[in-house]
């Protein structure tokens, strides 16, 4: 749904329907995960995707049924077979949608999701997919739930659950019996969680950084730009970073937050910023240290956290030379390779052509 907030949002405002469909489960290879969306305007426009272009027809023809009569509706896509006309995905997967209709009658918690969301706050929007109060919808937030599902003890326990999703940053359908019961199946939940975008710093105001911010945005990530130098660490240098901080590298990595999903991009080029920046980041519990330079100034590197007393575990999780090797020469194809790696990392990519391998395209986290 974030891919398409703007829009959703200026229609329920204006006071408008559309209709919005949401992929909530999913089967092998699906082009589109859990929590993907597509909207069909009040004036036919369509906004987001949930299947790459496979089943957007269809889903475009439903959603407009959906959005004039008012009833919501789940629909199932499976694998096309050889008719040209009919619906299905190609890829050999399979999708299953939940198509609603969205306004401030059917919709009145959106305003406050939407405002967590902009905001940066955690949070879960809960969704009935089946039963008799299909199309409800709760927003969970700092453990409190905003709006109601059908009765106290089945808001209480989708409340616990959600908040348990939303730390793992994952989206899920759950069943409950008719009542909360964890162990009936006569109601399907769908929680989708909006956890704030995980953190990109990037180290180095040089032109490969303006570079790396600006696809790690396009990539999800808020991105923060650090340099000691304040005449290059200027905003008007890198437009596409959300913060851009004057200090010393290790300093700041020492005082600002990370978690397991922050990527560090080290560029500096210079061992009095890297080498104690390194020291640190390589015992933070992040997703991924990559640091740029020749293999030559590698090893120079490496000899020098091996005499600060870094372990050969420690070491390993350094990404150097940063990147994947594709033959990138400019900031910008550099920048593709740094992000491919970082991607490759999350997922549990090989980084090897798709062409020689088999098995799934698209990885699960694991």
């Amino acid at each position: 749904m974030r891919d398409v907030l703007d829009e959703l949002h200026a229609w329920w405002s204006a006071g408008e329907r559309c209709a919005m469909a949401t992929v909530v489960r999913t089967w092998r290879s699906a082009p589109r995960q859990p929590g993907a969306a597509m909207l069909v305007g009040p004036d036919d426009s369509a906004v987001g995707s949930v299947s790459g272009g496979c089943v957007e027809g269809a889903t475009f023809e439903l959603a407009s049924s959906v959005r004039d009569s008012g009833e919501a509706q789940l629909q199932r896509y499976g694998v096309s077979d050889d008719d040209a006309l009919a619906v299905g995905l190609t890829c050999g997967g399979e999708i299953e949608l939940f198509v609603e209709p969205v306004d401030a009658e059917t919709f009145p918690e959106l305003g406050m999701l939407v405002d967590a969301i902009r905001a940066g706050r955690p949070v879960a929007l809960a969704t009935v997919l089946s039963g008799p109060a299909t199309g409800r919808h709760v927003v969970i937030e700092d453990g409190s739930t905003h709006g109601t599902l059908s009765s106290e003890r089945l808001d209480a326990a989708v409340r616990d659950d959600a908040l348990g999703l939303l730390v793992q940053g994952t989206s899920a359908i759950l069943h409950y019996g008719s009542d909360g019961e964890r162990r009936g199946d006569e109601i399907a939940v769908f929680v989708s969680s909006f956890a704030p975008k995980p953190r990109m710093i990037v180290f180095g105001a040089i032109d490969f950084a303006a570079a790396v911010a600006r696809i790690g945005s396009f990539l999800g990530y808020r991105v923060t730009v650090c340099d000691a130098r304040a005449t290059f660490a200027t905003s008007a240098r890198f437009p596409h970073a959300d913060e851009v901080v004057v200090q010393w590298p290790h300093r700041y990595l020492a005082e600002t937050t990370v978690d397991a999903n922050t990527v560090i991009c080290v560029l500096t080029h210079d061992p009095k910023f890297d080498v104690p920046l390194l020291e640190l980041a390589l015992r933070l519990p992040v997703a991924y240290v990559g640091v740029m330079g020749s293999r030559r100034t590698h090893a120079q590197r490496v000899a020098a956290l091996c005499e600060l007393g870094l372990t050969d575990d420690e070491l390993t999780r350094l990404h150097a030379p940063i990147g994947l090797d594709i033959g990138s020469r400019t900031p910008e194809e550099t920048a593709v390779s740094i992000a491919a790696e970082i991607v490759a990392a999350r997922w549990g990519g090989s980084g090897s052509p798709l062409r020689g391998t088999d098995g799934p395209i698209h990885h699960r986290r694991t």
